[in-house]
């Protein structure tokens, strides 16, 4: 533990980590930070996207929309796996991340966009519902859950599925709590609010599955999904340490506020902490992801009814 004074991490003038991260925090700060280290984060999550589009089911041309589209990673895997003739369209609230994911599409991806759009309250563009709603990671960060869905299940034809992704339990999830815990060696760290918007708001299943249950959504289905995530690609434990520091949360600029001594004493820490997780000189941390999927009711009910 280190002897100096630690400077509290819940200080109102600092982003906190592990408290609340809503939209509007990531239609600025925070998805500049993603799109800072989108190249690390997208290949640390890529194993996420087998079993999340497997649970889909892309089964006959579809139109698709992802929530919380981010880089595009994920989109462009979509009409990789669709059945010819789907059509694909990503939405983020960050321009600079819609931006990026534009940029990597090839002249014969037509039947891929992206789009900036809030869908926790913004309508389907041009009325036009869609077959397949699909989240990886994207839906914790509502500020109004409830109400944030009951608008999703306006973007989704009856009939029609969704699959999303949301982090299990902490403590199934070490690439997280390593990195907290090394940080917590230098600086205070508050206690995450489980209730706010962040990446383990659903860390219990069955709040994700109570809420959208009362958005009108049928047929729930939980899966889990463990395997090992190369923490920020392929990197040995010193730089999968350095990336994790810079983009998990607010670690790093916790960190940087508390001086470049703090922060190499969290590196040092945290680089050790990975060492033990290293395979053939890369950085695989086990990980638990819920995959909750669920279907729109083909019989459209008055709200008055679903309240009933």
């Amino acid at each position: 533990m280190s002897q100096q004074t630690p400077i509290r991490a819940d200080d109102p003038t600092t982003p906190a980590a592990g408290t609340a991260t809503s939209a509007a925090d990531w239609a600025a700060a925070r998805g500049d930070k993603w799109l800072s280290q989108l190249s690390g984060m997208e290949a640390m999550l890529a194993p996420v996207d087998e079993p999340l589009l497997r649970a889909l089911r892309l089964d006959a041309p579809l139109r698709i929309a992802e929530i919380g589209s981010g880089g595009g990673g994920t989109a462009l895997e979509i009409l990789r796996r669709a059945p010819a003739g789907s059509v694909v369209h990503g939405f983020d609230v960050s321009p600079a991340l819609v931006e990026v994911a534009r940029r990597r599409l090839a002249s014969e991806q037509g039947a891929l966009t992206f789009q900036t759009a809030d869908m926790a309250t913004a309508g389907p563009p041009e009325g036009l519902l869609y077959d397949r709603l699909v989240s990886r990671f994207g839906i914790m960060f509502f500020d109004d859950a409830p109400a944030a869905f009951a608008n999703l299940a306006r973007w989704l034809a009856p009939g029609g599925r969704f699959a999303f992704a949301a982090w299990g339990p902490t403590a199934d999830n070490p690439w997280m709590t390593s990195v907290r815990d090394a940080v917590a060696e230098v600086i205070e760290v508050p206690r995450p609010d489980p209730e706010a918007p962040g990446a383990f708001r659903y860390a219990e299943a069955d709040k994700l599955l109570t809420v959208l249950a009362g958005a009108g959504f049928g047929e729930l289905e939980l899966r889990e999904w463990r395997g090992r995530l190369p923490v920020g690609g392929e990197l040995p434990p010193a730089e999968a340490a350095r990336f994790a520091l810079a983009a998990f949360a607010s670690f790093g600029e916790l960190l940087a506020r508390a001086g470049a001594a703090a922060l190499e004493q969290a590196r040092r820490s945290l680089t050790a902490r990975f060492a033990a997780h290293q395979q053939d000189g890369v950085v695989r941390m086990d990980a638990r992801v819920h995959l909750v999927t669920g279907a729109h009711p083909k019989v459209l009910l008055d709200p008055s009814d679903r309240a009933s």
